[in-house]
């Protein structure tokens, strides 16, 4: 494993897309393919190629997308019939308002680094009472997790317009949601690189660009275990914290719940994982067992929904160490009272590229999850409201 996650610093690009006991997919540009195959032989680590090009696929799952979104016009969408770009995405968000004028608003909280809008939803059910506590959700803080922004967009459909089923969410708390962080990286993908992670600002070495805006946060900024220095690599922190535009809107975002925000959730793929502070030490938050409590209650909906099976724990235990993530910046600095990364289901060849046919199955079931969480989280602390 040491040998791998030290190979993938290389110049080349070698992804460690997945870990799992049958080994670790990797995904590399043909010129660094050689090399790569000679290393591994070299440290005697057994290895077999699954597909030699990956164009033809990522070109088949374009026009089926294409193809497949077609069929809405915008500002309406099919959540579960197609994967939207950013500028999609922000049309129907904006349309949401003039739809439900009491519960719907929308803000502008920035720019990306190429000057796309930075929006943010918040859902309430309209009964005018303000500072409610607050679930606050984001997606795409990684650029090629498609499936993140679809399950947002599923969580804003559900909220509003499946809202007699959801009601008793909306009751005593208001939901923020940002579906796409990083809009420069998302929209990078679907144009040029399906398997782009970073942000697309560029560094000091021109050759590398981008950030990882889940290493660029403030708490326990800069752990070598937990990130990268070198603007190469696919973990890179930025030269200090939040020098990127992307994790300082989202950074105000939090902030500004502070004294209101019971629950952090940011929506990543894949792994099937509730990831809980801290990322960058063994250590726990004070709180760790009632955040546990709750995602072990996501986690049993969904079992007892469809077998799907989650596991649940810190990010340094469960995964590997992270340092300057924005669920522990969430926890410790904007006072989030639980704070944790979904890591939704893998589709498709990598894990991070599922077809359009995957949506449905992988946002209804986490859907269950979500549900189950918030119901949990709502009646663990409730609104401060006298209701009489």
């Amino acid at each position: 494993m040491q040998i791998l996650l030290n190979l993938a610093n290389k110049q080349w690009e070698l992804l460690p897309t997945w870990r799992n006991e049958s080994g670790i997919k990797a995904l590399v540009s043909s010129q660094g393919s050689g090399e790569l195959v000679k290393l591994l032989a070299e440290h005697h680590i057994e290895h077999q190629l699954l597909i030699d090009d990956l164009s033809p696929f990522v070109r088949a799952q374009r026009a089926e997308n294409l193809r497949s979104k077609s069929r809405y016009q915008l500002p309406y969408i099919d959540v579960l019939g197609g994967f939207y770009t950013h500028e999609e995405i922000n049309t129907y968000l904006d349309s949401l308002p003039e739809r439900y004028p009491k519960r719907a608003q929308i803000r502008h909280m920035g720019w990306s680094y190429e000057r796309r809008a930075l929006k943010v939803l918040t859902i309430s059910n309209g009964d005018g009472r303000r500072n409610k506590p607050v679930i606050l959700i984001d997606g795409t803080v990684h650029a090629r997790e498609w499936i993140s922004p679809s399950m947002a967009l599923y969580i804003i459909q559900q909220l509003l317009d499946n809202d007699a089923e959801n009601m008793e969410l909306l009751e005593d708390y208001d939901w923020v949601i940002m579906p796409v962080v990083n809009a420069d990286g998302y929209e990078y993908t679907h144009t040029d690189s399906r398997y782009w992670r970073k942000t697309r600002k560029p560094n000091d070495n021109i050759e590398c660009i981008g950030t990882d805006l889940n290493r660029n946060f403030a708490h326990e900024w800069g752990h070598e275990a937990g990130s990268s220095s070198d603007s190469c690599n696919e973990t890179y922190r930025g030269a200090r914290p939040f020098d990127q535009p992307e994790s300082q809107v989202l950074r105000d975002l939090l902030l500004s719940y502070s004294g209101r925000l019971s629950w952090y959730l940011s929506l990543h793929s894949y792994g099937n994982y509730f990831l809980l502070p801290w990322g960058y030490t063994r250590d726990f938050p004070d709180n760790y067992y009632d955040m546990l409590d709750v995602a072990t209650t996501g986690a049993m909906a969904i079992v007892h929904a469809t077998n799907g099976i989650y596991t649940a724990g810190s990010t340094y235990h469960v995964l590997y160490a992270t340092s300057g993530d924005s669920a522990d910046y969430a926890k410790a600095v904007a006072n989030a009272t639980v704070a944790m990364t979904m890591e939704l289901p893998a589709g498709g060849f990598s894990g991070f590229d599922p077809w359009v046919s995957h949506i449905e199955g992988i946002v209804t079931e986490s859907w269950v999850g979500v549900r189950a969480m918030a119901n949990d989280v709502i009646r663990r602390y409730p609104s401060n409201h006298d209701h009489k």
